[in-house]
């Protein structure tokens, strides 16, 4: 009997003495995901499909060890954006992406979640986004804003990409960007660009498409609430666009206290010869 009691004692000790097993980052974000005041956050934007919604967001953490980087709590908060806009953030679908930077992880809209968010106005007859062949781009007229890309294709080599919107009432747009003028314009706006994990490394040409569309739709589309939000939580370019403003935009406050008033000239004095009618005009800073 003492040699069971010491064995019993001997294994006890043994136990007291093995470290407990180290709790992963999966594990943190499974355990915050359980908690109910998150469980009622999703439900409230979710409803019904709060289930595999959730399930989605353990999938991806588990899947990307980039992402593991960044703290589960923030991860969570991040899809929750995703959440109310009811945007699916599997890669393989495009809507949506939770994109690391560095340890700081952000929610990313793709393409084809602004042509979801914007079909769901019910203000668009037509929204297409594609990419542009060798030999598919003809001319662009400047006054009306037109291209002509009814050229026939003459390679797989990718020259541009466009963005095509018509609206119920009649109001039609096009925007095309060369390729060159869409990597400038990722070099200078997107906080991705240059981070492994990106969707511009892996998912380039959809990510081209995106930037041409939501410029479209950013300067003539149909703007709703969803919209709006998407646009301000996207930090692929909103905050080098905010950066970019801060850096750049005029500090000092425009006053009109020295600005120069000129008259009108004597009636028989007719059009100067630059052309003018001869209505007053403002001179003075910012002007």
């Amino acid at each position: 009997m003492s040699t069971v009691n010491n064995n019993v004692a001997t294994q006890a000790t043994a136990n007291q003495q093995q470290p407990a097993p180290q709790r992963t980052r999966v594990d943190a974000l499974k355990s915050i995901m359980a908690s109910p005041s998150v469980q009622e956050q999703f439900k409230n934007a979710l409803k019904d499909n709060t289930g595999p919604f959730i399930a989605s967001i353990i999938d991806l953490y588990n899947g990307d060890t980039y992402l593991q980087k960044c703290n589960p709590t923030q991860v969570v908060m991040e899809c929750l954006k995703a959440a109310t806009l009811k945007l699916p953030i599997n890669k393989s679908l495009g809507f949506a992406y939770i994109v690391p930077y560095g340890n700081e992880p952000q929610f990313q809209i793709g393409y084809k979640g602004l042509i979801q968010l914007a079909m769901r106005t019910a203000q668009y007859r037509i929204i297409n986004a594609d990419m542009v062949y060798e030999g598919e781009f003809r001319t662009m007229n400047k006054l009306t804003g037109e291209f002509d890309l009814s050229g026939v294709k003459t390679s797989d080599v990718i020259v541009g990409y466009f963005a095509h919107i018509e609206m119920l009432n009649g109001f039609a747009k096009t925007l095309y960007m060369t390729k060159e003028k869409v990597l400038a314009h990722a070099k200078k706006y997107s906080k991705s660009f240059s981070k492994e994990s990106s969707p511009w490394k892996k998912e380039f040409d959809a990510m081209a498409i995106k930037t041409v569309l939501r410029n479209l739709l950013g300067h003539y589309g149909y703007l709703s609430v969803d919209m709006i939000s998407a646009f301000d939580n996207d930090a692929d370019v909103a905050d080098r666009i905010q950066e970019d403003v801060e850096n750049n935009a005029n500090k000092s406050p425009i006053g009109f206290d020295d600005a120069e008033v000129v008259d009108d000239p004597p009636a028989n004095a007719g059009s100067g010869e630059n052309g003018t009618s001869g209505q007053g005009t403002i001179t003075g800073p910012g002007f």
